[in-house]
């Protein structure tokens, strides 16, 4: 084997598809599961997606959206107390999926299973009748610059409801495609 050609090889193809890969996942596309039941049905635990990257640069969130965000200042400190409470140590927090209910300026209320917002019922397709909140929330104010976020199955999701709004600057990317298990590939609405 001729080493010249074998390092020739290496420079001229692996390392530029090495960086093509890197490039493409840092500022377009990247992959993300779900460890815990809070976005069911939606997204079922350990369910791989793609989320993208791009579509925020140039245009605003929109409600609906299942978005995946660094966790907010508020929810690391109470997760910091609690893993210390519980184990003398603090255990690291990861991103979160969950969907942007609410949008800044906007005053939001969970009220007898339902979510209002401005006063309005928000109609939410993708949740079952078993899986609305059961708890109360607000009505708040929503802070420009943050959105209010929730997580498809309402009563075991740690979300907005219980440490606050996320800043558009915490955002990574938008869920759009399912592509693990095979049975599930698909859009994600």
């Amino acid at each position: 084997m001729d080493l010249k050609k074998t390092i020739r090889d290496v420079l001229e193809v692996i390392i530029p598809a090495l960086l093509l890969f890197l490039v493409i996942r840092t500022f377009f596309v990247d992959s993300r599961y779900v460890p815990s039941g809070s976005m069911r049905p939606t997204i079922m635990e350990w369910d791989r997606f793609l989320i993208e990257k791009v579509s925020y640069r140039f245009n605003p969130p929109k409600r609906g959206d299942i978005v995946v965000f660094n966790t907010p200042e508020t929810a690391v400190k109470m997760h910091q107390a609690e893993s210390i409470r519980q184990s003398g140590k603090t255990t690291p927090l990861y991103p979160f999926v969950k969907r942007i209910i609410g949008l800044p300026g906007e005053v939001v209320m969970v009220r007898e299973g339902a979510v209002y917002i401005n006063g309005e019922k928000l109609e939410e397709p993708y949740i079952s009748p078993e899986r609305r909140p059961i708890y109360r929330f607000g009505p708040v104010k929503i802070p420009e610059g943050e959105y209010f976020m929730l997580g498809d199955n309402r009563n075991q999701s740690w979300d907005s409801h219980v440490w606050g709004f996320v800043p558009r600057k915490n955002f990574i990317g938008r869920a759009f495609w399912r592509f693990w298990p095979l049975n599930r590939i698909g859009t994600l609405k």
